[in-house]
């Protein structure tokens, strides 16, 4: 026997769909466990940044129109400036040699580090035995803290008992004074930071050479390329994404490099290697009167042409993907 039920008069087919909560009526999308789980999983992300990036971004800010003592910065009350510390720090006679002494030190660092960074990379794309072990071995001055780096390259160029005046000397050429020398001071410490950031270029560069297809080179050595015009005409242009960002990454971290800097010359002798970051510091900090408001200024100069650069780099992006 058929048993048949009949439909109430107001039901539709949408209806199972209703009771399994797909859409509401009224077309009200209500806030479902996915959503604030995924704001749980935010919140930490948001909680950092706000504290070690926003609110370090706004004390700086605050500390570069204040005139702040050492009494005011601990109790507070600091007096409104305005652009007083800006115009005293852009009238400095020091600036013009910082901002110098800072784009020598760093284009010279970035030149250095992508190339040998790239060669050390191109290098190390041929399986061979023990090829994991010295990458690894490379990675050491990267591991090293900085402070022990430092410590080792002002051994290393001291100029009594250093190991490279001892070198030097073995071939007969007089000692260097590396760390004392207006003339060799910058260039010292430019050495030392070239040899700490090699290591994450190679890595950075070596995982993007990874992504480059075999069939290509080897379609390129079939037609009768050799080995520069395969690097030219194949491996660098693919490799053009992955060697913009490693180089901004080395621009930003280069331009507020201050413990290698500090630990080997001080900036000295007579700013001879002083960088708008260890002048930063010298005016916050490097004085028995500090000076927290032009060195907030030094360091507010440092964040802008950093975020050029940055700002910069997103554009040629953008350019890019529309090309």
């Amino acid at each position: 026997m058929t048993r048949t039920h009949a439909r109430h008069p107001g039901s539709t087919r949408a209806e199972p769909a209703r009771r399994e909560g797909a859409v509401p009526l009224g077309g009200r999308v209500r806030p479902c466990s996915t959503q604030w789980a995924a704001w749980g999983f935010l919140a930490p992300v948001l909680c950092y940044l706000a504290l070690f990036y926003a609110y370090p971004l706004y004390r700086n800010l605050d500390l570069s129109v204040h005139h702040y003592t050492v009494r005011s910065f601990v109790q507070g009350g600091a007096p409104f400036s305005g652009l007083t510390n800006y115009q005293e720090v852009l009238s400095d006679a020091t600036l013009l040699p910082a901002l110098l002494h800072t784009v020598v030190f760093t284009a010279v660092s970035l030149g250095f580090q992508y190339s040998i960074g790239l060669a050390l990379a191109v290098f190390f794309t041929r399986r061979f035995r023990l090829s994991a072990t010295l990458r690894a071995l490379f990675l050491v001055p990267w591991l090293l803290p900085l402070i022990v780096s430092a410590s080792t390259w002002s051994w290393l160029l001291n100029s009594d008992s250093g190991l490279v005046n001892w070198v030097l000397g073995s071939v007969g050429v007089g000692p260097v004074h590396w760390l004392t020398s207006p003339t060799w001071s910058l260039a010292s410490v430019i050495i030392a930071n070239i040899w700490i950031g090699i290591p994450f270029n190679l890595v950075v560069l070596y995982s993007g050479l990874q992504s480059i297809p075999d069939a290509l080179h080897e379609a390129a050595a079939i037609d009768g390329a050799n080995a520069w015009q395969r690097f030219r005409r194949i491996t660098f242009p693919l490799l053009r994404p992955v060697s913009a960002i490693t180089l901004l990454l080395g621009l930003v971290y280069t331009l507020k490099v201050f413990d290698i800097i500090w630990i080997m010359t001080k900036g000295g002798p007579a700013d001879s290697s002083t960088t708008l970051a260890t002048w930063s510091y010298r005016l916050g900090f490097g004085s028995q009167l500090p000076a927290f408001g032009p060195g907030a200024a030094v360091g507010n100069l440092l964040v802008v042409i950093a975020l050029a650069f940055g700002l910069v780099y997103i554009r040629l992006q953008h350019k890019q993907r529309e090309a």
